[in-house]
């Protein structure tokens, strides 16, 4: 190992020491990503939700629910034609930043409620399918201000207002069916009011709406007495609770084996400068140390011109005999392999296959099976005539289609 080199890892060595110096030793900025998971402790998590449930819904069990509606309560429902009912009943709860509920999914929440059960969904957006079944319809409405807060429509239920503002969506209800649907909760600034809570009948149950499930994080249940809002939204499920996890948090897991380097600030630059380094060293070097690649001519085929020099040498020596010799051999042998017919006699029936394979003219076959007989009963030296004819009729056998018509 050159001198060089070894600066070149020192260098790279003492640079990853300093960043992780730094990283280690700096504050961690606070994660604001609304992720909605209920392992995540940063504000916009639902780690204490899920650790206060107990508590938040008294006397009722909690089931998480790590697959889709559909997959979970189509298992649960008996279709006996006495029974025709699920096998379950409660109310669902899902609380995400955006609906990820799938169409099958929403569907069999429907039956769920029409079976005389309840469904509570807090998101900032509702799917086409929804608000058509349910009758309603959400807007959104930016409003600037610090103070954003959110209450209940009943005051004897809880009559305080719980400023939300921190992560607060602007979705609201604009639009409900006045003859069915129940306003139950509010939100806004000052004289400004917006519907945020709503509850729809949907066969023999119960459907409840909320546009804010920011509520829900950390952030705002360790905030003051926000948890009591929470209470109060909660307060009209009953019986078993059925927590929709599957995809709540939106984050799609990688399956790379490099998924903890990458996740981790501190390790994922780190690998960045291990790759790039590397892609440096072997970029520089590999200026200065290739080789010329020398140009190798690939080598020619001389089989060809082997052949016409063969061929040359014995039609200048007038061994027309060992030509012809060569040339029926040839014949014969391609009759064997292409057209698959005997050629140990080479009488009538032997020419009428022959034009059967090939297409030709009989009379040109007649004329070359009719020489080579002869040259077989000749006794005499051939001369160079009968070199030629026995050429050109074994040539019209084998000649082309498009050679034939040309000549």
């Amino acid at each position: 190992m050159n001198r060089t080199i070894k600066i070149y890892i020192v260098f790279l060595v003492l640079l990853l020491i300093g960043i992780i110096y730094i990283d280690a030793t700096r504050p961690k900025p606070i994660n604001w990503t609304p992720t909605f998971d209920i392992s995540d402790k940063i504000p916009f998590g639902l780690y204490v939700f899920n650790e206060e449930s107990k508590g938040i819904f008294k006397d009722q069990k909690v089931n998480r629910i790590k697959e889709t509606a559909y997959e979970y309560f189509e298992e649960k429902y008996d279709y006996d034609t006495l029974i025709n009912t699920y096998t379950v009943k409660g109310t669902v709860l899902s609380v995400s930043k955006e609906y990820l509920i799938d169409d099958e999914s929403t569907q069999e929440i429907l039956y769920f409620a029409d079976h005389g059960n309840k469904v509570f969904i807090s998101s900032s957006n509702f799917p086409q399918k929804l608000m058509d079944s349910l009758k309603f319809e959400y807007s959104s409405k930016f409003i600037n201000s610090d103070t954003i807060f959110a209450w209940t429509a009943n005051p004897k239920l809880n009559p305080t207002k719980y400023n939300i503002a921190i992560g607060a969506s602007n979705s609201y209800f604009n639009k409900i069916d006045t003859l069915t649907t129940t306003v139950l909760g509010y939100q806004g600034h000052k004289k400004e009011k917006q519907v945020n809570f709503i509850k729809i009948p949907y066969g023999k149950g119960e459907i409840y709406l909320h546009t804010q499930p920011n509520v829900f994080t950390n952030y705002h249940l360790l905030k003051n007495k926000n948890a009591d809002y929470v209470a109060s939204l909660l307060g009209y499920t009953e019986g078993d609770i059925y927590w929709l996890l599957k995809n709540q948090s939106g984050e799609v897991i990688s399956n790379s084996q490099m998924r903890y380097i990458l996740s981790q600030p501190a390790l994922k630059g780190a690998w960045y400068i291990l790759i790039f380094g590397l892609l440096f060293f072997a970029i520089f070097n590999a200026k200065r140390k290739q080789r010329i690649i020398p140009i190798l001519k690939p080598l020619e085929n001389t089989t060809v011109d082997f052949t016409k020099t063969i061929g040359n040498l014995y039609f200048q020596e007038g061994n027309h005999d060992n030509i012809i010799e060569k040339k029926t051999i040839y014949f014969l042998e391609k009759v064997r392999n292409e057209y698959l017919l005997d050629t140990t006699v080479l009488d009538e029936n032997f020419e009428k296959k022959l034009q059967q394979k090939t297409g030709k003219k009989i009379e040109d076959i007649n004329r070359a099976i009719y020489l080579i007989n002869q040259y077989r009963k000749n006794y005499h030296q051939s001369i160079e005539s009968d070199l030629i004819a026995l050429n050109t009729a074994i040539e019209k056998i084998f000649a082309k289609e498009n050679d034939t018509k040309e000549s």
